[in-house]
Order: structure tokens, then sequence, then C-alpha cells
């Protein structure tokens, strides 16, 4: 059976049940306001025949039942009750619904009370039924109690009262039904609605399959619920964050398990982050985090985390082993020019010559090499600038390294690798820009500078320079004045290092007179922005 009935069934049965429960209270309070309406009428009745002067004169004589009896009879008729008995303070009966009961004392004892001229009524069950009764005592002028006036009235059985009221009975529960046959139809189209239109067990195979392919998956995802509770993390996600396979971490807030997963912002700006580079205790993570919307509605954020190593090693690719691939190739065939140039010299005699251009291209390569190697520390960047100037010489573009850059340590919050796709993706750009013009003299200029505070690159170029409104896009995401794929990542993986490191980055260009990229960052972690 399918859902859809299957939930229709159990709305009709909570109606059903809902109306037995309704109709039992229902009935009780009838049954209280029709005793309460009876009562009434019995002691207003009681009352009555207790202040008729005749019942006090006459139950002090022992024929007084004759002028008695007559009148309690036309007043029960009248009243609508079942019986009245009048009684004497010797407990005779001067009245009853059977007549040979006449003259005969009542032994019932709940009468005791109203002999002590005591008011009151009591419910009973009798010969005939249960029967609300109501007792009066009878007073003299003298104000002295002469006997008691004992009125009652059988109690109608709850099938007589639901008979009674049969009509309003059977409408109210046809309503009901057709009330709850239509809401349960829709509460049913809702729910299954809600479930996009999916049977339990499908729901439980989709649940079973998505948790295992998140587990599966060689990136750590967590998710949270619009309250900021955890309701997906995978196998990798705590592989990441160092938190043991075994606990259970389902349902907690994401501020108490991971403060620094910044995946509360995404609920908060009610916008995504993509390709952010986040520093989460001592891990360096690359993240995409989103909202996750039904039907429109935010209902909760989604986080996707790779390892840094994996994404160092996409940048060192896109710059670093390539760019170290290419020097290579550079300086090897720089160096056969080289060769080629000394060997025919030497097949001419020139030995002079020669030895003089053997010593010039040395001492060349010793100053920048030396320069390189004591100016900055780490081989990484030094190993890239001394590329670049090979590429630089077998383009035809002169690279100057400015002579009084250092380099000793690296910013507080990026590291070797960010330093050296900084640097490649600035200088590569430059070359572009270089490739597209005429110009005879060719230079890029590269500076790092250092101190205690900040630490500062600028890569300057004399090149075909930008318009104002390339230079307003330049750090998006895919914009590329290259006609080629893939391009348009590495000025924006720039700005996210800068936001990563907490610096600043400043771009002046004029077109056709090149462009200059300043970057500063804080040597301190206190005065990253």
């Amino acid at each position: 059976m399918k859902i859809k009935w299957k939930i229709m069934l159990l709305s009709i049965g909570i109606v059903l049940f809902s109306l037995v429960i309704g109709g039992i209270i229902q009935l009780g309070s009838m049954i209280r306001l029709q005793e309460t309406q009876i009562g009434q009428r019995l002691a207003t009745t009681a009352r009555t025949v207790a202040e008729i002067p005749l019942i006090s004169e006459k139950l002090t004589q022992a024929n007084g039942w004759k002028d008695i009896a007559p009148v309690a009879r036309k007043i029960r008729v009248i009243n609508d009750v079942t019986y009245i008995v009048v009684m004497d303070m010797n407990r005779i009966r001067y009245s009853d619904p059977l007549e040979s009961r006449i003259g005969q004392p009542y032994t019932g004892k709940d009468a005791e009370p109203a002999f002590a001229e005591h008011t009151y009524q009591q419910k009973v069950r009798g010969a005939l039924g249960t029967a609300l009764r109501a007792y009066v005592p009878v007073m003299n002028r003298e104000h002295q109690q002469v006997g008691v006036v004992m009125v009652g009235r059988l109690l109608p059985s709850i099938p007589q009262m639901i008979v009674a009221q049969k009509e309003s009975v059977l409408v109210t529960f046809l309503l009901s039904l057709v009330a709850g046959i239509v809401g349960s139809y829709q509460l049913a189209r809702h729910i299954k609605k809600q479930m996009l239109n999916l049977e339990p067990d499908e729901i439980a195979r989709i649940l079973v399959e998505r948790t295992a392919t998140f587990h599966a998956m060689h990136e750590g995802v967590i998710a949270i619920d619009i309250q900021e509770r955890i309701t997906i993390f995978n196998d990798k996600a705590k592989e990441i964050f160092a938190i043991p396979l075994e606990e259970d971490v389902l349902g907690r807030p994401i501020r108490e398990v991971i403060p620094e997963t910044r995946l509360p912002e995404v609920l908060e700006q009610a916008r995504p982050f993509l390709n952010y580079e986040l520093r989460v205790g001592n891990a360096l993570l690359w993240s995409n985090r989103f909202l996750i919307k039904v039907e429109g509605k935010t209902v909760g954020a989604l986080a996707i985390f790779q390892d840094r190593t994996e994404v160092t090693q996409i940048a060192e690719e896109l710059t670093g082993v390539k760019a170290f691939v290419d020097a290579l190739r550079v300086q090897n065939h720089e160096h056969m020019n080289k060769l080629h140039t000394i060997a025919g010299l030497l097949q001419l005699g020139q030995l002079d010559r020669a030895l003089t251009y053997l010593f010039e291209i040395s001492e060349q390569q010793a100053e920048i090499t030396g320069f390189l190697t004591s100016q900055i520390a780490d081989p990484n960047v030094s190993g890239l600038l001394l590329g670049k100037v090979s590429r630089g010489k077998e383009l035809g573009i002169r690279v100057t390294i400015d002579r009084r850059s250092r380099l000793e340590r690296l910013p507080f919050f990026l590291d070797n690798h960010d330093i050296v796709l900084i640097i490649g993706n600035l200088v590569e750009n430059a070359f572009d820009a270089l490739e597209k013009t005429d110009k005879v003299d060719k230079e890029v200029y590269v500076s790092i500078e250092q101190d205690d505070e900040i630490c500062s690159i600028l890569v300057e170029d004399n090149g075909i320079g930008m318009d104002e409104e390339t230079r307003q896009r330049v750090l998006e995401r895919g914009f590329s004045t290259k006609q080629q794929e893939h391009q348009g990542i590495g000025l924006f993986m720039i700005s996210q290092l800068v936001e990563k490191g907490g610096g600043t980055l400043t771009i002046e260009s004029q077109p056709g007179a090149g462009s200059s990229f300043l970057l500063t960052f804080p040597m301190k972690k206190e005065d990253a922005q």
C-alpha cells in the first residue's frame, strides 16, 4: 500500500478515535447538564409541596393521607416527576406512587438528614433504576418540622439519551467524518509532496546511498541546518579536523565541534563562498561553501574541504614545477649558445676574446646567483626568480630584480608555495603583456622588500597596459583577455591569497604604458586586516 493511502487511513482512524473520545466527553457533559436541570426541577417541586399549608396541617392527622395523596399525585403529573413521597416525623408515608405503601414507614437511610431540617439532593439506585431525589423538610406555622417531602425522578440511561439526541449525533458524526476524510487526503498529499513523492523504502535507500557516497568522497563534507546543527560530517572531514571516526557529531552545534569552519558565515551573509583558503588550527584548507535551499527557502549550508596539500600540488603545477622545468630548458638552451660562441672563438684562434667572454658570463651568472642566495632565504622563491630571468632572456625581455630586495622570512599567514604562486603568476602575466607590444626595450621589474612590520612584492612591466574596465575586472574568476581555455584563474588566486594573508593589492595601469602590481602583507598576525 502506498504511503499516501496509509497516511489517509491513519488520519481517518485518528479522526474516528477523536470522535469517540469527544463523544464520550460530550455525553458526560450532557449527563451532568441534564442532572443539574432535573435536580433544579426536583428541588423546586419538593419546596412547592413542602410549603403548601394543607400538607403541614394534615401531616399531624391520622387520616391526613386522604387529603395529601391527591395533591401530591396532581403535582407529580404537572411537574413530570416520577414520584412524590410525603412523610411525617415517624417516617410514615402520606403519599407514594404505590398506594399500597401509604401508611407504611419509610426505612431508607438516605432521608435521615432531611428529618434534621436539611435540604439536599441525592442520587440513589432503586427498584425502578437510578433516580435523583430532592429532600425538603416540612415546617408548620410555628417553624417546627412536622415531616419531609421527597421528590424523585428516574434518570435516563445512556442509550435513551443517545436515541433522544440521535439526529444531532448523526449530523455531527457525518460532518466530522467528511471533514476528517477531506483533511486526511489533503494532509496525505502535503506529506507526499514534502517527501518528494517518494515511498519510505525509496527514502531509506536514498539515505543509505547518500551516506555511503559522502563517506566515500575524498573531500571533507560538512553540512549544517538553519540552527547551525551538524547534519552531515563525513569520514574525510573527521580526518581533516582530527576528530575520532567513532565520535558522533551529528546534531551538535558546528561552533562547538569546529569553531573555525566559518560555515555559519554562509547563513549569516546568505551567499556562497567559492574557492577560499582557510586556516583551521594547523591545517590549510581549500573550501567551497554553499547555501542549501529547498523550494527557494534556505534550510542550511554545505562546505566541501580539500586538504591544502592537494591544492599546493595544483599551485606548483601552475607556477612552480612548470616554471622550474621551463627555466632548466631555457638555461640549457642559453648555455648551448654560449658554448657554441666559445667554440667558434677558439676555432678562429681568438683565445683572449674567448677567455674574456667566458669570464663575463661566469661573473654575470655568479652575481645573480650569489645575490639571490644571500638575499632570498627560501630556495623555491630564489629558484623561481632565477628561472624567470632566464625565461625573459629567451623571450627578449629583460627581467630586472631590485638589488635591494630581500626575503628573510615569510609573512605570518603565507607559505613558500603562496609566494611562488604570486610572483610566478604576476611575472607570467607581464610576459604575456610584453609579447603583445612592438617595443624594443621590453622590461619586467621585480622587487621584494621586507622589514619587521610588512613584506611588499612589486611587479612592473612596460607592456600594453589595461584600460579602466579591464583593471576593474581583472581579479574576477574566469575573466581574461586571452582567448584560451583555463584562463582567468591566476589573478583570482592571487586575490584569494591577499585575503588569506590579510594584505592589500594595488593595481596601477595605463594603456600602452604598462602595469604595476603592488602587494603588501603584514609580518605579524595582529596586523592582518
